[in-house]
């Protein structure tokens, strides 16, 4: 039951209004008796009636415990006045009268409205600013909960970001890295084409190494645990400036060649230069750098980057992918490598991915030869599935993948990181896959140990590193040469030419030929070049250029290749350089006028219709330099006919 209430703020008023009260005690000023049960309510509700508690004083103040007439119940509950002080508002010891229905005592009613009377200013105080300042209150508490809850989505963002950044920093870890060249010299980069456009040249590489208990247990001969890993695999694939193409030249293992002096990074050991070993052996004489360096002395070929893989890296690349589809002839067994297989095609993976990589004596004649064949087929079938998409297309699978690449890997510095090789796989993965061309090196038995070695067989051999080095695709497809619009100028007086010789006869295997290009530069101002110059800034390349920067600037470079006999091949448009330039390469060591070419050289220019083979095809072209000779046998990248002839004596 309410009791009166005064105006709020007129704290005074209730207070004598409560003293001149005659009723009896524990009744309120106007006669009326307040439900027990209520008043505590009432003392935390100060603001909404005021003067109830000076009503209420008198009866907490005079300390009566009799029951007053017609109060069942009723409780000594001041506290509720908003001006009545801590004694009058009820006393600790004060007890309300118990009559019929009451259901409390009290003192625990008297304690709580003595609390209740100390709260009520601060209350009152309170309640007059429930207005605009409440308001107020309630928009800086909501600003607190946006900016809060901004910080936390902030959070979210961030930690989600950040998680990202160290799952790809976890990749980068995960790649091992070491120099590109261990040799004392390395070859100059491809020269870059009209567009400003480099080819690339990647070194794949597979090592036997068993620094593991993994690659122990999959590539088995315990004994050679110990030892320093060979470059069983080797391979290099060239992507074209364009992108329009990719080739792809395997090196048997038993190829003896020349390997340079090489400083392993690690220990500082020098190795000096050999034409003794087989090129697997390089890899012991510091690490893939010096492989690196015997590839450029070999074919003449500028390296930009190397990717090697172990047995382990092997085997979960393979499940990584979902496996990879081969193909053999008849059913074939390898006691040696462990390869098992009925005849058709099969998806290998895991463990036996990598005995279909190891096995040389379960193909063809047993030898090495068959083995890159063999590595060409899945190499092909492996970049058909990724080209594909399908295993992409999984978020698990695409993690799966990326952890066992990047743990497979050890990669060249400047190829160190993921984005890099994220980079580079896009650039790649332009190239259509009837465009590649995967080859192995002309081969003819080594004569110091024709039973188990062989070395490059010459002419061929020659023409397939040409054509790479020239950047002419081994397909044959390359579209005429388009040298661009006609210069609409003749070449410039001779004396008007501005030119530079630079002496690239440095190779890794051999020295500079010495005053090359000054013997070059002083020919050229005899025969009236008197503007020609040589620059002793080192450079290393196999065949000799002359490059030009603009299209108006061809007829002088030609004039000046006229004067020294060179192929109109030797000439290239690129915008990195701002002069005619020439640069004498390995193959023009002495002398003053180039060497006259063999017949089926690849420096002479590309001839269409050309078929490789020495012979005419159908659209009268003679044997070509556009495109690879079939002593390397050829095999295109869209061909899943492929299938491995199995040795003879390895079936069941």
């Amino acid at each position: 039951m309410r009791q009166s209430s005064g105006v709020r703020g007129e704290d005074s008023a209730s207070a004598e209004s409560a003293e001149a009260s005659a009723g009896p005690v524990g009744t309120s000023a106007d006669g009326k008796v307040p439900a027990a049960r209520k008043s505590g309510r009432r003392g935390r509700r100060a603001k909404k009636s005021d003067a109830a508690g000076g009503e209420a004083a008198r009866g907490a103040g005079a300390g009566s415990e009799g029951p007053g007439p017609g109060a069942p119940g009723a409780e000594a509950t001041g506290g509720e006045g908003g001006g009545t002080d801590g004694p009058r508002g009820g006393g600790a010891d004060t007890q309300g009268s118990s009559g019929p229905g009451s259901e409390g005592n009290g003192t625990a009613t008297a304690k709580a409205g003595h609390k209740a009377g100390r709260k009520a200013p601060r209350k009152a105080a309170h309640a007059k600013k429930a207005g605009p300042e409440k308001r107020a209150a309630k928009r800086k508490r909501a600003a607190r909960i946006a900016r809060w809850t901004a910080l936390s989505l902030a959070v979210i963002v961030l930690g989600t970001a950040a998680a990202g950044y160290f799952y790809y920093e976890h990749l980068n870890s995960n790649l091992k890295k070491s120099n590109l060249n261990l040799g004392d010299k390395r070859l100059d980069r491809s020269a870059a084409n009209a567009a400003g456009q480099r080819p690339l040249n990647i070194l794949i590489l597979g090592s036997d190494s068993r620094n593991s208990k993994e690659n122990v247990e999959l590539g088995g001969a315990r004994e050679d645990a110990g030892r320093k890993p060979l470059a069983d695999v080797q391979m290099l694939v060239h992507v074209s400036a364009d992108r329009s193409n990719m080739s792809v030249i395997s090196v048997p293992r038993d190829t003896r060649v020349t390997i340079p002096k090489c400083t392993d990074p690690e220990d500082g050991t020098v190795y000096k230069e050999t034409d003794r070993q087989i090129i697997n052996t390089s890899l012991m004489n510091g690490g893939p750098g010096c492989t690196v360096a015997a590839w450029e002395e070999l074919t003449g070929i500028p390296v930009d980057h190397f990717m090697m893989i172990d047995f382990a890296g092997v085997v979960s690349m393979a499940d990584a992918v979902g496996g990879v589809p081969v193909c053999v002839d008849a059913n074939v067994y390898d006691k040696d490598s462990g390869l098992r297989l009925t005849k058709g095609s099969h998806k290998v993976k895991g463990e036996q991915a990598l005995q279909w990589l190891r096995t040389r004596h379960g193909f063809e004649d047993g030898s090495d030869i068959g083995r890159t064949h063999a590595q060409h087929l899945y190499m092909n079938a492996m970049v058909r599935q990724l080209k594909g998409g399908t295993k992409l297309s999984d978020p698990g699978q695409l993690t799966d993948l990326a952890e066992a690449a990047t743990k497979a890997l050890t990669v060249d510095k400047d190829l160190g990181s993921v984005k890099k090789l994220y980079d580079l796989g896009n650039d790649i993965k332009r190239v259509p896959s009837e465009r590649i061309t995967m080859t192995t090196m002309p081969w003819v038995s080594d004569p110091l140990d024709p039973d188990a070695h062989v070395i490059p067989k010459p002419g061929d051999a020659d023409k397939l590193f040409s054509l790479v080095r020239n950047d002419i695709a081994l397909d044959g497809k390359d579209k005429k040469s388009d040298k661009g619009p006609k210069p609409t100028v003749p070449a410039a007086p001779k004396g008007a030419i501005a030119l530079t010789v630079f002496n690239g006869t440095g190779t890794a295997a051999q020295p500079p030929a010495t005053r090359r290009a000054s013997d070059i530069a002083e020919f050229l101002v005899k025969a009236g070049f008197t503007k020609a110059t040589s620059d002793s800034t080192p450079r290393a390349q196999a065949d000799t250029t002359i490059t030009y920067p603009k299209t108006a600037e061809r007829p002088d470079a030609e004039a000046v290749a006229k004067a020294l006999g060179l192929p109109e091949s030797a000439l290239r448009m690129s915008p990195t350089v701002d002069r005619v330039t020439l640069v004498i390469g390995g193959d023009w060591r002495t002398g003053t006028k180039y060497p006259k070419t063999e017949e089926g050289d690849a420096s002479k220019e590309p001839t269409a219709g050309a078929t490789g083979d020495g012979k005419k095809d159908d659209k009268g072209g003679k044997d070509g330099d556009n495109k690879a000779p079939k002593s390397s046998d050829p095999l295109n990248g869209n061909d899943t006919s492929a299938c491995m002839n199995v040795n003879p004596l390895n079936r069941f």
